[in-house]
């Protein structure tokens, strides 16, 4: 039997349940869904294996499997789960399915097409990263009070820059502002001292799963 031409397929990296790492749901069992590819090369990646390979599935199998893993909360992440094209409608399922939906995304791509239903958690590249030049700060206007924006912080200078850069945001007034240290390469107590030092308005985050796992595969 030939396949129906119109049925979106994605290219999966892994789906696996585990703890949430980072943002405003840190600490609760999470679906994790993540997609093949990403246009990027920040220095710091945890998920190069995510960059090539995974294999092909059909959206009702996705669904099927993340009904199976049984969790409320579903993130979808990458590489850079934007640059499908069914990535879009593969958020608006999930969503349809009554689902508390996030996706993790690099601040590279455009939002338009992301449901408002889902949580969206923005990367602001910083100089760091090695990908400054690919921020689409124009996308950020697109965020509602329930998003987030992170800045993964690999240096001093890379907090100075990120301090400054707040002040250029146009942010929603509930949108919240996350400062994360690379992992090795900045001590978490720094970042968080810093912070305190000159009383910025931003969350302060490690990513737990680091803690727990270290950098293994679909943790």
């Amino acid at each position: 039997m030939e396949r129906p031409a119109n049925v979106t397929r994605l290219k999966i990296t892994e789906i696996f349940h585990s703890l949430q790492g980072e943002a405003d749901t840190v600490g609760i069992p999470t679906v994790f869904v993540r997609l093949t590819g990403c246009p990027l090369r920040c220095q710091y990646c945890d998920t190069a294996y995510a960059f090539h390979g995974g294999a092909w599935w059909e959206m009702d199998a996705i669904l099927a499997r993340i009904r199976e893993l049984d969790s409320r909360f579903v993130c979808v992440t990458g590489g850079e789960p934007l640059a499908q094209n069914g990535c879009a409608e593969l958020l608006t399922r999930l969503c349809d399915e009554g689902l508390r939906v996030s996706v993790e995304t690099s601040g590279a791509m455009a939002l338009e097409q992301v449901d408002p239903r889902v949580v969206k958690v923005v990367d602001v590249k910083t100089p760091g990263s090695g990908e400054e030049g690919r921020n689409r700060y124009e996308e950020l206007p697109r965020l509602a009070n329930a998003d987030m924006v992170k800045f993964v912080i690999c240096s001093r200078a890379d907090y100075d820059w990120s301090r400054a850069r707040l002040k250029d945001l146009r942010l929603p007034p509930g949108c919240a502002v996350l400062f994360s240290p690379s992992h090795e390469q900045v001590p978490a107590r720094d970042l968080a001292d810093w912070i305190l030092e000159d009383r910025l308005p931003v969350r302060f985050q490690i990513q737990l799963h680091k803690y727990l796992w270290g950098n293994l595969p679909g943790r």
